[in-house]
């Protein structure tokens, strides 16, 4: 401070002499940095005496301030100011500490009385007394923090003493003396007497105390005429209320909410209040909530005989850290006959003797328990493991840190549910993201995802906890080289291994995998070794022979997988190929060879309905191989290029792979090619006694397929049948459901929705054992058509229900053409029950949603079904404009029998010919089609009706006829 005022005068580098000296100095210290009128200064420092020359006494004043002290004092035209900052006045320091909260420091100013070289100047006694009041609640303040820290047992706290007017800092048991002081000196002063009674209360002189308030009341009433105020009835009540037993035990307070782990909580709270556990050791990798879970689970638990928390990250040795816990150097003696819980926390780096000191403490004192917490089990006899998983309720705790970090932050679902994801839902990352987003977009944190191991904690995180990477380097220099060796090579795996895998790729010992699990750096689920996204991008090397034999494993697993999935192991081998999707992929990445790992993995993507996966992937290898095909990967390399919308090359005409079988499917085109009809013939006939029962199905399968949907229908029943008998006898599930699937088309095709709605349901036990009920071109269309079906036998209470089941799976495909297939379903459901306004709302989300990306005939069903609830013409032109190039004989013929309700007799019952004639069928069993035909028939009478049939199935185009119609 360069201006002292409370207490003697003191100006920093002089000594000012002279009584009205110190007080002009005082005077302007009162307003530093503000000009006091001349005025003001000749009233304040002669008050009732002016000198004869007022302005002139007050300028030599001045003058000789000045001489004593150099530029502090500044003129001005109506005055004089003091030009020093408030901050460098100690009055005015003194008042900013106390509104900060920092009673201690505000009194470490005071050396005295204030103003004291002013004090029997009047200028001076108002400020004078309001700084004194200050000083006084300030010294209350700071005595009750001290009696708060004493009770809460943290080393008895340091007392204060009044001392010039300032205090000083003294021993706890001198708190009690320095508040009878104070008492006396300022006898109607409630806050201190309060005090001296709480202080006295926690000594257990609770009669003194009551002496104390009952001295006050009546000094109260006897002097003031009121009664003591709330502080001090407060103070009255402690001391008549039987103390509350003190908790024992060192369990730090929150600092933040817990979040989920409900069902860990009430676990570790049965295990450690029941017999049998008495160490339970919770083990997981760094960061996952271990010493944040035991917190919670021990506060949680009713233990008489304390809760000690013995932190060992920081300690030397395990047995020095207890005993400076519990202050004692004999622990079995200070703990024999009671039955308190020790919380060992962190003992990974201390694990040899972490489980010593637990098995000695557990061994000496009957009723003890024991939670530690550790990267790795302590491997003790009784000890009971709880594995902490990454956090289920990560994006709860994602929104409650980034609220608090940055209020008012809008963080949607995707973004949550991604940064969650990416961290593998370890709330340390989590926090540590969310701190990110006070200085951030939610955008760029999502970008920076990759380089989390960067992410920083907070000023007073513990430096193991200051990044992600410090937190594995822990686990990391716990290691021996085998091991880091062993865990750099996992990395190359993408969604966990087995053992064969890892046994072969890495040559990995048992006891070496086993040690990295026991030190959470790996996991074991089910029969795989899983590892966190972190961990593997921490532990990432540059390895690429590992790669090359990764690559090499799962291209022979796919190859060996491949023909069982045409047997009744296709179930087994499915689940096989499906868990190791992610090392599939990874291995079709770096292998050298894609080509070869391509072509056994397009069957199962069929069987799945993964078009787009598959196309995309094919579109990769094309990249990596070139237009030209290496020698004996022709077969491969023409199937990417179909994929890609490139033709059929004569590897793939040739071939009896499954996927070349389907190459017309495949396709990327809108459209099949022209000749499609004659090329499946073909190879039915080719493959009609192939030796392979499976290959001879599949052949009939899609040959039956072909006919239907763009060959001559009627002939279609006579593939499908047969196809159906061999895939039963190969055990072929999915083979089985195509084969009912389009059989179910065939009888629809008829207008027999009964026989199409059985045929349909028997399916269903079959794609349920597929699981793939989600997939956009396989066993999902099952719930799709079963749905269209009951809505057209009748059964619209079975069809909504259906509907929603396959609402429900389009969702979590998140695929826009099936959803639109859904709700244009649904969309018809509702026009059956009468709901036109639904139905039109349904179809224009339909419409919105598939107009691009679907198939020509589904946009023009779609067209048809809007034309049923709303203004008939533009819909109806639109969906004839889709029929006019499509090869599909039974949608052309939906399409114009969709037509045809809208027209007068003679014109629709040229398209209901043109109809049957597409449909190969004569007259159909679809009760709406048998009223239109009757309608037709009644107008026209039957040979007019029997002419127009014949002229319709005569026409070249019967689509380009009918938009002649409807202009």
């Amino acid at each position: 401070m360069r201006i002292g005022v409370l207490g003697p005068l003191q100006v920093a580098g002089a000594e000012i002499g002279g009584a009205r000296v110190r007080a002009l100095f005082v005077r302007l210290a009162l307003d530093p940095g503000r000009v006091v009128t001349a005025d003001r200064l000749i009233d304040d420092l002669w008050p009732g005496e002016p000198p004869a020359h007022p302005t002139a006494a007050l300028q030599s004043l001045v003058s000789r301030a000045r001489r004593e002290a150099p530029g502090l004092i500044a003129s001005h035209p109506a005055g004089y100011l003091l030009d020093v900052p408030p901050a460098e006045v100690d009055s005015w320091a003194f008042e900013r500490l106390v509104r900060a909260g920092d009673p201690r420091g505000a009194l470490a100013l005071w050396r005295g009385p204030a103003l004291a070289d002013a004090a029997g100047l009047q200028f001076a006694a108002a400020p004078a007394a309001r700084l004194e009041e200050l000083r006084l609640t300030a010294l209350a303040t700071a005595i009750a923090a001290d009696l708060t820290t004493e009770q809460e047992g943290e080393g008895g706290g340091p007392g204060l003493v009044a001392e010039q007017g300032g205090v000083s800092e003294g021993g706890g048991p001198g708190l009690v003396a320095e508040l009878e002081g104070l008492v006396a000196a300022h006898r109607l002063r409630e806050p201190f007497h309060a005090l001296l009674m709480r202080a006295l209360v926690a000594r257990g002189r609770r009669g003194e105390a009551l002496e104390v308030f009952e001295r006050i009341r009546a000094d109260l009433a006897a002097e003031l005429g009121v009664d003591p105020g709330p502080e001090l009835r407060e103070a009255h009540l402690a001391a008549v209320r039987e103390p509350a037993p003190a908790p024992r035990g060192n369990l730090p307070a929150r600092l933040t909410s817990f979040v989920g782990r409900s069902g860990d909580v009430a676990r570790l709270r049965e295990l450690l209040g029941g017999q049998d556990a008495r160490l339970v050791t919770l083990v997981g990798p760094g960061g996952v909530g271990k010493t944040r879970l035991a917190l919670e689970a021990a506060s949680a638990l009713d233990v008489p005989d304390g809760v000690w928390l013995v932190e060992l990250a920081s300690a030397a040795g395990v047995r020095a850290a207890v005993e400076s816990v519990l202050r004692t150097t004999d622990v079995i003696c200070a703990l024999r006959g009671t039955s308190p819980l020790i919380v060992l926390d962190n003992c990974e780096h201390v694990v040899e003797e972490a489980a010593v000191v637990a098995r000695w403490l557990l061994s000496e004192v009957s009723g003890l328990r024991v939670l530690a917490t550790s990267r790795e089990p302590l491997d003790v006899p009784g000890e009971t493991l709880h594995p902490v998983r990454p956090l289920p309720e990560a994006v709860e705790l994602l929104r409650e840190r980034a609220a608090a970090a940055r209020p008012g932050l809008g963080l949607g679902e995707a973004d949550a549910a991604r940064i969650c994801r990416e961290l593998d839902g370890i709330p340390l990352a989590i926090e540590l993201a969310a701190a990110r987003l006070r200085t951030m977009p939610v955008s760029v944190l999502v970008r920076q995802l990759g380089d989390r191991l960067a992410f920083r904690g907070g000023r007073t995180s513990e430096p193991r906890h200051r990044t992600l990477r410090d937190v594995i380097d822990w686990s990391w220099n716990l290691l021996s080289a085998r091991e880091r060796e062993l865990l750099r090579g996992l990395t190359v795996f993408s969604g966990g291994a087995t053992y064969e895998a890892v046994a072969e790729i890495c040559g990995g010992d048992p006891d070496d995998l086993a040690s990295l699990v026991d030190k959470s750096l790996i996991s074991v689920s089910g029969d795989r070794y899983v590892m966190l996204a972190t961990i593997r991008q921490y532990a990432a090397a540059d390895l690429p022979a590992l790669r090359q034999a990764h690559a090499g494993y799962y291209t022979r697993l796919a190859e060996t997988a491949e023909p069982h999935l045409r047997t009744g192991e296709q179930l087994a081998w499915l689940e096989v190929l499906d868990a190791e999707q992610d090392n599939l992929d990874a291995a079709l990445r770096h292998s050298d060879d894609p080509l070869r790992l391509v072509l056994p993995r397009f069957w199962p993507w069929i069987m799945r309905g993964r078009r787009r996966e598959m196309s995309e992937q094919a579109a990769a290898v094309l990249r990596r191989t070139g237009e030209v095909p290496p020698p004996g990967r022709e077969l491969a390399h023409g199937l990417c290029r179909v994929l890609t919308g490139g033709e059929p090359s004569p590897a793939v005409l040739d071939s009896d792979h499954p996927a070349a079988l389907n190459f017309w499917a495949m396709s990327g085109a809108q459209r099949p090619p022209g000749d499609v009809v004659e090329l499946t013939e073909h190879t039915v006939e080719r493959l009609r006694d192939s030796p392979d029962p499976w290959t001879r199905s599949a052949a009939l399968l899609v040959g039956g397929i072909v006919r239907f949907e763009y060959g001559a229908v009627a002939g279609a029943e006579d593939l499908l049948g047969p196809a159906l008998d061999g895939f039963r006898r190969t055990g072929d599930r999915w083979g089985q459901w195509a084969a009912l699937y389009w059989l179910s088309l065939v009888a629809e095709n008829r207008g027999d929705f009964a026989a199409a709605l059985a045929l349909a349901e028997e399916p269903g036990r079959l794609a349920t054992e597929l699981s793939g009920l989600d997939a956009p071109l396989g066993p999902m269309t099952f719930l799709l058509r079963l749905g269209q079906l009951r809505a057209r036998a009748g059964d619209h209470e079975g069809a909504a229900a259906t509907l929603e089941e396959a609402w429900s799976s389009a969702l979590r495909a998140d695929d826009a053409v099936t959803q639109a297939r859904v709700l244009h379903a649904r969309a018809e459901l509702a026009r059956r029950t009468g709901d036109r306004a639904r139905a039109a709302r349904l179809l224009d989300r339909a419409l919105s949603l598939g107009s691009g990306e679907g198939p020509a005939q589904f946009r023009a069903f779609m067209h048809v079904e809007l034309a049923r609830v709303a203004e008939p013409g533009p819909p109806l032109r639109a969906a004839l404009e889709l029929m006019e190039t499509c090869g599909d004989r039974t949608a052309r013929a939906t399409v114009l029998e969709g037509v045809a309700e809208h027209l007068r007799p003679r014109a629709a019952a040229e398209l209901l010919g043109a109809a049957r004639a597409l449909r190969g069928v004569g007259d159909s069993a679809d009760p709406l089609l048998a009223a239109l035909d009757g309608r037709c028939r009644s107008a026209l009478g039957p040979d007019a009706f029997h002419d127009a049939l014949t002229r319709g199935a005569a026409l070249p185009s019967p689509e380009r006829h009918a938009l002649g119609l409807l202009a």
